[in-house]
């Protein structure tokens, strides 16, 4: 039981279930993608983790940018 608890702790952390759904929910029930997934994750846990908030808002600012030019370049 108590290497059950370690493993839920380091893949499912607290700062990703702190509001009434997970982020991974979300993510999943929308049909988002990396990227924009990834956008989502950092905007939620921005703050939550660590006093980074810059940096985690600085990795989704990456990855939408990243979405943005994919699709820029299908046109």
């Amino acid at each position: 039981m108590f290497f059950f608890n370690i493993m839920t702790d380091a893949i499912n952390p607290a700062h990703y279930r702190d509001g009434k759904i997970e982020v991974i929910d979300f993510i999943e029930d929308k049909g988002f993608g990396y990227n924009l997934g990834n956008v989502i994750k950092y905007v939620s846990r921005a703050g939550k983790k660590s006093d980074k908030i810059v940096e985690d808002l600085e990795k989704a600012k990456w990855y939408l940018e990243r979405e943005i030019n994919k699709h820029k370049c299908k046109n």
